[in-house]
């Protein structure tokens, strides 16, 4: 998962928390996709509409298992996260992804790099100041036109966890409003061509969560 880079307590709490439960989550959430139909319909539609050729990133990709989802299918995939523990929890299980250590507010990427991004419940990690930032910097490994399909939980609400499957930590999980996110999208040069909202499934935290799929200018 990805953080703020300015904010050096907050950026290590998030990077140390991660790293404290980045194998569990490996473990444990690894083949989450295959009880998620609506999340894999909506990466298929990504990786169709992604130009032949361009890498896709999965940014807060944590042990890669979307990237590798998506590298299954066919695609190159570039997995970065900020939490060195889930880097390497990803390379052990998923050689077909490429792995980068990085901040979503700095992404060690090229500009135009990626074809497209993914960033599933990544930027619930980010003071809100950094959201527009963030996007911006989406923007610019993206290649023209190229897409961002992102997610997030529905409220505004911020649940704080002391405590994740018998680990110490210390995060935020910031919920946040669809308006407001799709005005930053398109504040930071996005033209937001659907969005979505679910009820979780049964597995999952009870929370509604928001999709939006966004293409750059």
């Amino acid at each position: 998962m990805l953080a703020r880079m300015g904010d050096h307590t907050h950026h290590d709490s998030v990077r140390r928390s991660y790293d404290a439960v980045a194998e569990e989550y490996a473990a444990r959430l690894h083949d989450e996709l295959a009880g998620k139909p609506m999340d894999r319909a909506l990466l298929t539609c990504l990786l169709e509409q992604t130009e032949p050729g361009t890498a896709i990133a999965d940014l807060g990709c944590g042990p890669g298992h979307v990237a590798a989802w998506l590298a299954d299918k066919g695609a190159r995939t570039v997995g970065i996260d900020l939490s060195v523990g889930m880097i390497e929890a990803g390379r052990r299980r998923f050689s077909q992804v490429e792995f980068r250590e990085g901040d979503l507010l700095k992404l060690p990427a090229e500009d135009g790099e990626f074809g497209s991004a993914v960033a599933f419940y990544t930027i619930i990690h980010l003071d809100p100041g950094d959201l527009r930032r963030a996007f911006e910097e989406a923007g610019r490994v993206l290649r023209p036109s190229g897409l961002l399909l992102l997610s997030f939980h529905i409220s505004h609400e911020i649940r704080h966890l002391d405590e994740w499957w018998g680990h110490d930590v210390d995060v935020d999980f910031r919920f946040l409003d669809p308006a407001h996110i799709g005005g930053l999208l398109e504040a930071a040069g996005f033209t937001v061509e659907m969005r979505m909202e679910r009820a979780h499934y049964a597995h999952e935290v009870e929370t509604h969560r928001a999709y939006f799929l966004a293409r750059r200018a």
